[in-house]
């Protein structure tokens, strides 16, 4: 396995190799050796693995690794964001979220590649750089039951009859497909969501809540590294996801430094593991209610100009569906 890039230890111990492991909810306070950041650190590409689509066609799997906790970072395309083979663009992120990102975007497989070939996406960010190899190795395919399985909604080495049944939701953007805007004036953007209510919607926990706000009345060192979030990283060694259909709206592509502001505030796409995060991987998260009739409105308002594009995920816990819209910002 070449270096650079996530590959092999962040598949979960896939093909018969991974292990459950049976961790506190809450983490003791990180050793020195298990420093967590807030800023300053490199994003590393990640190699998901390779499937078939409806189509017929094969499509490499890719996502990354920022490994920072508050910094979201931006690359435009080009030598720093770029692929070896069919151009630098094959329609990666130009700004990347915070920590792990799982299967964000696929590439057509190129005609003619073999196992022996591979694609490889080029990252470097804070002079770091890192990349990923995509090969078409039978160990490497991907289907809906690894993804359920890699994003947390089953354990390590788990299965479950209804989540193998569970079909992706979709995801339709009540808007032309692109718009011009003027920076710092709101824009409503309405995304309409259907699912077959699978996986189930699941509340969380009482007794689970109750003995985590006892363990942390209790310990005093534990409440304060959970108040400072940059220091609590992920309990367990493989990620845990809460179910249910939710919608996240985020930034995909736009401006260096360009932000868009979320009214009301999204549900987090990223792996945010932190107790009282607004994420489906923090512990007793739980999924907001859809309406009857899938339609969510939503008010985006940019601080600068440039083009934005920005993804519209609907996720059912277990697999995602997106749709995208690109926006132009003027003064």
């Amino acid at each position: 396995m070449k270096s650079g890039g996530w590959r092999i230890a962040d598949r979960g111990f896939r093909n018969g190799l991974r292990i459950g492991v049976a961790l506190a909810m809450l983490a003791p306070v990180a050793r020195a050796q298990s420093l967590s950041y807030t800023k300053g650190q490199n994003i590393s590409p990640a190699y998901e693995g390779w499937e078939q689509g409806a189509d017929g066609a094969k499509y490499f799997l890719f996502g990354y690794m920022n490994r920072n906790w508050e910094e979201e970072i931006d690359v435009p395309v080009g030598a720093e964001n770029g692929f070896n083979i069919g151009g630098a663009d094959q329609g990666q992120p130009t700004h990347f979220l915070p920590r792990r990102n799982r299967f964000v975007f696929r590439v057509k497989v190129p005609s003619g590649f073999t196992e022996k070939d591979e694609l490889v996406w080029t990252l470097t960010t804070h002079g770091k750089t890192e990349k990923a190899y995509a090969t078409l190795r039978p160990d490497y395919v991907v289907d809906d039951v690894v993804k359920a399985s890699e994003t947390g909604a089953l354990g390590a080495g788990t299965s479950s009859p209804e989540v193998r049944g569970n079909h992706a939701p979709s995801v339709h953007i009540q808007e032309l497909k692109a718009r011009t805007v003027k920076a710092g004036e709101p824009i409503t953007l309405v995304s309409e969501v259907k699912d077959d209510g699978i996986p189930k919607r699941r509340a969380p926990s009482a007794a689970t809540l109750a003995a985590a706000q006892q363990r942390l009345a209790a310990d005093p060192a534990l409440a304060a590294q959970v108040r400072n979030p940059a220091m609590s990283p992920p309990s367990r060694i493989t990620v845990g996801k809460n179910l249910g259909l939710h919608v996240s709206w985020f930034v995909y592509r736009g401006p260096s430094g360009g932000t868009a502001t979320f009214d009301p505030p999204q549900v987090k796409a990223w792996e945010d593991t932190r107790a009282g995060a607004n994420s489906p991987w923090a512990p007793v998260w739980s999924a907001p209610k859809i309406p009857e009739d899938g339609l969510q409105p939503v008010q985006v308002t940019f601080s600068q100009p440039g083009t934005y594009v920005l993804r519209c995920r609907a996720d059912d816990g277990a697999l995602v569906a997106d749709e995208e819209v690109t926006i132009v910002v003027v003064r």
